[in-house]
């Protein structure tokens, strides 16, 4: 099996943990396994970089700089490699077989980094490469770097392009859990989450892999996330199933919005579950919903928009809080889910189309990996064309 195993900086935070880390990669390698490395700047060697430069420094020094953290790791590694026996070599910008390569806007170049990457995947049977983390080269071999989360991109971007079977992403968690466990009780391990729901968390807070590493797994390339402490490399932690991918939907049947009003919304604790309820225990799914300062709208499917209604107006009716309902058909929702990672221009670039376009939108709901939009029914196809010109 290949596999490509990134170590975290809290993992290679003191000499303990490097032997701990060295003897994983030499048991794998004993085990016959072809193994990779990618390793980032001992513990917070990257923050206490940045904090040092207290001057206007080029982007050019400031990428030198804050590469020393990685340029310390890997010598650090291969050393302890060597110690036990495996044959390794450390690889940073400027190296020879040096994989990673970015463009003259920063981003990655695929045909090239993938070419080098297989090279370097040649020579696995041989020899372990240490690479590091965050770091790659520019066309004039100057340092550049991959942003937040870094060091995970490099991992699993290799792991793609150098048909590993897994990237195994070796970090101070447990996989992931439940919760965060040093704010809830019984928090426990996940064995298995999808990459939609990985990511999403990731873009909400959760620092287990970075949102950007997501975005190069296939679904034929394992990740796994492990404990340091788990001294395995080969099992355990939390599996990440799927692939994400750039998804365009309109969904088949019309909607309705039913919109309740009332001014004291914004201060009524429990209302948007109160409501709620009143659909869910008849059995009615809500497709969506949305709220304004004194209203909250429901979409849901067009032939229950009557009983939505009625129900709805019933807790008007018992609650001071809210003072009235109304009811919208023929409504279509597109559904935009983005693989990109810089995803700060995703709503901007499914809402301008149609905007030019004069085409009404009802809601613009947002989360952090997708948007929906909800169009007159009448205008769903045109909708629809102009937002896939765009993708």
């Amino acid at each position: 099996m290949r596999v490509i195993a990134k170590f975290g900086g809290t993992s290679l935070g003191n000499g303990d943990r490097i032997n701990r880390a060295a003897d994983s990669i030499a048991a794998a390698v004993e085990q016959g396994h072809e193994v990779g490395v990618v390793a980032s700047a001992m513990g917070n060697t990257t923050d206490e970089l940045l904090d040092g430069i207290e001057y206007d420094a080029a982007d050019e020094d400031r990428a030198e700089i804050v590469s020393m953290g990685e340029r310390t790791s890997v010598r650090m590694l291969k050393g302890a490699l060597a110690a036990r026996g495996i044959e390794a070599v450390f690889l940073e910008p400027g190296s020879e077989d040096w994989p990673i390569i970015t463009d003259e806007y920063g981003e990655v170049d695929v045909e090239e980094t993938r070419k080098r990457a297989h090279a370097l995947a040649g020579q696995m049977k041989d020899v372990v490469p240490v690479l590091t983390g965050f770091l790659a080269e520019d066309y004039g071999g100057n340092v550049t770097t991959l942003g937040r989360g870094g060091s995970d991109t490099t991992a699993v971007m290799l792991g793609n392009y150098m048909d590993a079977d897994e990237v195994v992403i070796v970090t101070d968690v447990e996989g992931v859990m439940t919760g965060d466990p040093r704010v809830v009780e019984g928090a426990r391990n996940v064995g298995e989450i999808s990459v939609d729901e990985l990511r999403s968390l990731s873009f909400r807070g959760a620092e287990v892999v970075a949102p950007s590493a997501l975005s190069y797994k296939d679904a034929d390339l394992g990740v796994r996330v492990v404990h340091y402490q788990h001294d395995d490399l080969l099992r355990g932690g939390t599996s990440i199933e799927g692939e994400f991918q750039n998804l365009i939907d309109l969904q088949e049947n019309p909607l309705c919005c039913v919109t309740v009003a009332g001014r004291a919304i914004r201060n009524s604790p429990g209302i948007l579950a109160q409501l709620s309820s009143a659909i869910g225990d008849a059995d009615i799914n809500i497709e969506a919903n949305s709220s304004g300062m004194d209203s909250l709208t429901f979409y849901v499917d067009g032939d229950d928009a009557d009983e939505v209604e009625a129900l709805l107006h019933e807790q008007i009716v018992e609650d001071e809080a809210l003072s009235s309902v109304t009811v919208e058909d023929e409504i279509a929702v597109i559904r935009v889910t983005g693989g990109d990672p810089n995803q700060a221009a995703l709503p901007y670039r499914v809402v301008e189309p149609l905007a030019d376009a004069h085409i009404h939108l009802y809601d613009v709901i947002t989360s952090a990996t997708s948007v929906s939009v909800f169009v007159p029914w009448a205008d769903r196809e045109q909708a629809l064309e102009l937002i896939q010109d765009v993708f």
